[in-house]
């Protein structure tokens, strides 16, 4: 047999340890960085109350289904500086006389949020005018006729 010449340094188990150690911590730091980073962008909170939110889950329900029984339609335009609304009956006529209010709100955040209010232009159409608007925004709409019908309409809008 012969011996093995000593070169200066041999990997010990102390230098294993080291090793392992200095991975892990590498791979702790790397996930609570990330997990610091996800939280602050978006802590999860979609909404304030988000108990008494469920509890009127069936009050959306029924006004859901007052909504369908009027048989009134809505359709979304952006126009220049503008959303537009066209409101329908169920026999295609325009529905004429409601005061309706919006609210635009960006698809990803709640920052940013405009209301609008809408303005009767005849023959069931309905103009809020907001210079600056671009890009991609959901548009909810409330209207309200004198009779004390309700109507809430949700659409996606996008301007250049």
């Amino acid at each position: 047999m012969t011996e093995v010449e000593a070169t200066g340094f041999r990997v010990r188990g102390v230098h294993v340890l080291f090793g392992v150690i200095a991975f892990f911590a590498v791979i702790i730091a790397a996930d609570a960085t990330f997990t610091v980073m996800a939280v602050r962008s978006f802590p999860g909170q979609v909404s304030v109350t988000p108990y008494e939110d469920g509890l009127i889950y069936n009050q959306r329900l029924a006004q859901l289904h007052r909504q369908d029984a009027l048989g009134w339609t809505a359709a979304a335009g952006a126009g220049p500086g503008e959303a537009i609304l066209d409101y329908r009956d169920r026999d295609g006529r325009p529905v004429e006389g409601l005061a309706v209010t919006g609210r635009l709100e960006r698809p990803a955040t709640e920052s940013g949020r405009i209301v609008l209010q809408f303005k009767e232009h005849g023959a069931g159409r309905y103009v809020a005018v907001h210079p600056g608007l671009a890009g991609a925004w959901d548009l909810t709409a409330e209207a309200k006729a004198g009779s004390g019908a309700q109507f809430v309409a949700e659409r996606r809008l996008t301007w250049p």
